[in-house]
């Protein structure tokens, strides 16, 4: 399921099958003209469970025809990369002031509710519930189907609809729950009062108990993928006995849906590369797929289409999601391969900003963890197997002033694939690169996290030290071109930058105490995940976004444009604003059923 029926439902769905829908999505879309016979057959329930899959890559499908023009796409990208990443101080949106200001305003707090971004993903992220949701409907009214089968369907249906709501709980908080014993009727009706947590739960445990440990398409949801969202689902309500518990499960048990056990890939980068994904480490990815066939690229992670290298580069637009310079300074290690946990920024890694891309420029000699190398695309340094990263004439703001110096990498695909993994049916490139929306080493990192909120230093140590250990093998240590005219010809054995690494020697956890330990464990999660969507919703959870973030302003701001004026307001911004434009859907007779959050009235 890499994945030939996409192309299929997707085309399915543009003529009108959807049976209900929520809000705007809580709008209500035309009736499906495909019969009931043809859908409540094993081959129909099939259609509409791989259409709910196929939500996943954040498309929006109004009722009548998909939407590809792409600003839905990068308002609901599944990576989160605005409201997860450069609302959490990890990048900068990029490009300039002029295009898109709406992410500005998200990534400094000073977006409303009518603010048309918050829109677009809570809309997107309903469709998906909607669909898992006519999945389970139709799914009741089947005839002739094995009970085995109906089960799995149930199953799957119930873990994307889990992943669905855990996404617009961590966005929004106050969500309305809508399922499928819920009318069309009164869908735009439902209040957003109730804790929905213990029905994510409830979706996540029955796709666990129900679901097998390996499928026999590896886009498939599988046991262990559902019981690493419950667990992840523990850890974000503080239930942490509990999700230490199912963590053990995972981490001694645990496959992924091809059926291969559990393990950190030696490289880092394989992570990143659509030649070697869906290995030992992905635990729920959404598949991407390049040169479909629809001649779009709409199944090519286009909710990420803007975020290359701009300018001169090889990828035609857009200059968007630059790393941040706080991230970059991340990177620094001391003298004995450890972080600086409280005072990195003290340690900056040396830029070019303001040097243009003629002037001579020398990159930091300092030492640092080579992780930096495959997310932040820097000056000097190979950008994959590109060429060195030149600079400025990479970068869409003159002189790098407004977002800084620096490019993102781990959406980037490798030029010696590119005929096989980019497409460029757009104006902007798609590729074939899986979204990872959870993988080992994130697992790893939140058992850290358990084992050390219950006292268990030792435990917490091991599993960063895993990650860390993986990070300080050589082969993830970025090289120098044997030959800088030929990027292709390949890499030298000397590397790139002063890379040292190592694990935390023991008891260095126990002596931390637990606030010590725990802050070892948040500032690895930013090492490893970097850019991967998690950090503002780590960070709200964890109860540090104030600080954390408003010293990012204080810091970043001295730096670039974008962000000054940025600020964080614990209470308020924890969670984001439920959009107008539901709250005025949700209104009758002058009274609406969703409350709006706290501070955006």
């Amino acid at each position: 399921m890499k994945i030939p029926q996409y192309i299929t439902v997707l085309a399915v769905m543009a003529v009108g099958l959807t049976f209900d829908s929520c809000k705007e999505s809580l709008e209500i879309p035309a009736q499906g003209s495909l019969s009931g016979e043809t859908l409540t057959t094993q081959s129909g329930i099939n259609a509409l469970l791989t259409g709910a899959y196929a939500a996943l890559d954040g498309q929006y499908n109004n009722g009548s025809a998909l939407n590809l023009s792409g600003t839905d796409a990068w308002q609901a990208s599944p990576s989160n990369w605005t409201y997860g990443s450069i609302a959490g101080g990890e990048a900068h949106k990029g490009s300039d002031g002029s295009d898109q200001p709406a992410i500005d305003a998200i990534a400094k707090f000073t977006a409303d509710a009518s603010n048309g971004f918050f829109n677009g993903k809570w809309r997107t992220v309903y469709e998906g519930v909607n669909r898992t949701n006519t999945v389970l409907r139709v799914l009741g009214q089947a005839q002739g189907i094995s009970q085995t089968d109906q089960t799995s369907f149930s199953a799957q249906a119930r873990f994307l609809r889990g992943h669905y709501y855990f996404e617009l709980k961590k966005m929004w908080n106050k969500v309305p729950w809508i399922d499928e014993s819920v009318e069309t009727a009164t869908a735009s009706v439902q209040t957003n009062t109730e804790d929905i947590w213990p029905k994510i739960e409830a979706d996540f445990k029955y796709a666990m108990d129900n679901l097998p440990a390996s499928q026999s398409d590896v886009g498939r949801v599988n046991k262990w993928a559902a019981a690493s969202y419950l667990a992840k689902t523990y850890l974000y309500e503080h239930k942490y006995a509990e999700a230490k518990a199912l963590f053990d499960q995972i981490i001694g048990q645990g496959v992924t849906s091809n059926g291969l056990k559990y393990a950190l890939v030696t490289k880092f980068h394989d992570n990143f590369d659509a030649a070697t994904e869906n290995n030992s480490e992905s635990v729920f990815a959404i598949q991407m797929v390049a040169n479909d066939g629809t001649g779009t690229i709409a199944n090519a992670n286009q909710g990420d289409m803007l975020n290359f290298p701009y300018g001169n580069s090889p990828f035609r637009c857009c200059g968007f999601y630059q790393p941040s310079q706080d991230l970059a300074n991340s990177y620094r290690t001391d003298a004995t391969g450890l972080p600086y946990l409280s005072d990195y920024n003290s340690h900056p890694v040396k830029n070019d900003q303001g040097i243009s891309s003629t002037q001579p420029f020398t990159p930091d000699a300092g030492t640092l963890d080579p992780r930096i190398d495959w997310t932040i695309g820097r000056r000097g340094i190979p950008y994959l197997d590109w060429g060195n990263h030149p600079g400025a004439d990479w970068i869409r703001s003159p002189g790098q002033t407004y977002a800084g110096p620096y490019s993102p990498k781990k959406n980037i695909y490798m030029q010696a694939t590119q005929d096989q993994y980019a497409d460029n049916h757009s104006w902007a490139p798609g590729t074939a690169i899986n979204l990872n929306i959870i993988r080992y080493a994130d697992v790893l990192l939140m058992a850290a996290e358990a084992e050390a909120q219950l006292g268990n230093f030792e435990q917490a140590q091991t599993y960063v030290n895993q990650v860390r250990a993986r990070a300080a093998n050589p082969v993830n240590f970025v090289y120098k071109y044997s030959n800088d005219a030929t990027p292709l010809a390949g890499y030298s054995t000397t590397p790139a930058a002063n890379y040292k690494i190592t694990a935390y020697p023991a008891g260095t956890f126990a002596g931390l105490g637990k606030t010590g330990a725990l802050n070892a464990i948040y500032f690895e999660r930013k090492l490893e995940l970097a850019t991967e969507g998690h950090r503002f919703f780590d960070l709200v959870r964890w109860g540090i976004a104030e600080t954390v973030l408003n010293n990012y302003f204080n810091y970043e701001s001295t730096i670039t444009t974008d962000i000054r004026g940025g600020h964080f307001t614990a209470g308020k911004n924890d969670y984001y604003p439920i959009p107008q434009r539901q709250i005025d859907l949700s209104t009758s007779s002058g009274k609406s059923s969703l409350t709006q959050n706290p501070g955006y009235n």
